[in-house]
């Protein structure tokens, strides 16, 4: 879908939830072909009207360039001309500017100082010390503070079970024709990967592999079904293509291998408490390998570290594409204010929506490389967001071009995996 609509949807989004009457809007939808059947019933099961019209709002993103216009027809046809017209006008208003803001400078009571030397030169920057003198031996580090800070319940989650959770990795390598998607080689190596780790980790490890958007949403209601009242978590891992979506928490989406694109947003969401009550207060944990960029990613080369390396060289490609967001992205209050704060949950991405994930063909994808590394170094004495400051850090730093990866977390507790 076109950007200005996109935006047009957004600005409008509040008042759509509040008027809009959804219920004649399901048979033309489907007859249309803007969604499938399942699709609509999915939607259906949102909640309320209100929710499912907020719902359908978002998904519109999402349904290709004839979505937007085909909407605004069946509105008209089902006798809401007044939305139409309201969508019509968005549509064709100018977006808003970004504001130019300058820095002043400050007089500090005549106090004087080198112009020269920017403010942000100025900071001292505390620098880790490398030295063995003051490092802690992992084993150390696991007997003291470590083991104090576990025994704390009040601040760290509780894993007993064994195995503590179910572990799915949905691995998409090959895509069909016309999705206009490469095929993400070098994903098998992630996904052994990340196979061997997490059942060292003590998960029970369910893989599947080049599944189209429809599986995808089948195997993660599957899992959300399960009964985990004897498990203590639950970790999805998805590698596959990415998009950007629209979104109330949870940012981007990712590709099925028919090209059709899901929300994270929808995938996090079939396991809240309400639709997993099993689940509530325990931690569910996403690792989510894949782009939050606007445009279907075709992948690109870029030199290696190694100038002389040739094959290395050849064998990046990207899983996003530069992407800069749009200044009507932003939720509007309605949105905020009618969904509750999703508790124990953590969505890591390999880079920040928007921006670059790279993918060796040879070796796997960067931050699934990095992530493996340091769960086998520190697991076992180090929390989860502190290994992920860790994988941030040490993958920021690769390479030519860059790339970081970034969190949403919603944890309420310290999360350390189960280590014997």
């Amino acid at each position: 879908m076109e950007e200005g609509r996109r935006r047009a949807l957004r600005r409008c989004r509040v008042r759509l939830v509040a008027a809009l009457r959804v219920a004649p809007l399901w048979g033309p939808l489907e007859a249309r072909g803007v969604f499938t059947r399942a699709m609509l019933q999915e939607l259906q099961s949102a909640g309320t009207p209100r929710e499912q019209a907020r719902q359908l709002v978002i998904d519109l993103e999402t349904r290709g360039k004839q979505a937007f216009p085909i909407f605004v027809s069946i509105l008209r046809d089902t006798g809401q001309g007044d939305l139409a017209d309201l969508l019509s006008e968005a549509c064709e208003s100018p977006p808003l500017q970004p504001v130019d803001v300058k820095p002043i400078e400050l007089d500090l009571g005549g106090e004087t100082r080198d112009k020269s030397v920017s403010a942000l030169e100025s900071v001292p920057v505390p620098v880790q010390d490398t030295s063995d003198k003051f490092r802690l031996h992992p084993a150390e580090a696991r007997g003291s503070a470590v083991d104090r800070l576990k025994r704390n319940s009040d601040l760290v989650y509780d894993l007993k079970a064994d195995p503590c959770g179910y572990c799915l990795i949905l691995n998409n390598v090959n895509f069909s024709r016309d999705s206009d998607l490469s095929t993400r080689a070098g994903s098998n190596i992630d996904c052994e990967k990340l196979e061997k780790r997490f059942k060292s980790l003590h998960f029970n490890v369910l893989t599947r592999k080049d599944l189209k958007a429809q599986e995808i949403v089948w195997e993660l209601q599957k899992l959300a079904r399960l009964d985990h009242s004897a498990l203590d978590c639950c970790l999805v891992v998805i590698l596959s293509h990415g998009c950007q979506t629209s979104h109330i928490q949870f940012p981007g989406g990712i590709y099925g291998t028919d090209g059709k694109a899901i929300p994270v947003e929808k995938i996090v969401n079939y396991f809240n408490g309400s639709h997993c009550p099993s689940l509530r207060g325990k931690p569910k944990l996403f690792f989510i390998q894949a782009c939050g960029g606007e445009q279907k990613d075709q992948g690109f080369e870029v030199e290696s570290d190694s100038p002389g390396d040739e094959a290395h060289r050849l064998s990046m490609e990207s899983d996003a594409t530069p992407f800069q967001a749009p200044s009507g992205a932003l939720d509007e209050p309605d949105a905020i204010a009618s969904l509750p704060t999703p508790s124990d949950i953590l969505v890591s991405y390999s880079t920040f929506p928007g921006f670059v994930s790279w993918r060796d063909r040879l070796s796997g994808s960067w931050y699934v490389e990095t992530l493996d590394s340091v769960l086998d170094q520190y697991a076992h004495s180090e929390d989860l967001l502190n290994m992920l400051l860790r994988v941030a850090h040490a993958v920021s730093a690769k390479g030519k071009y860059k790339q970081i990866p970034g969190c949403f977390n919603f944890l309420r507790k310290k999360f350390f995996f189960m280590c014997k």
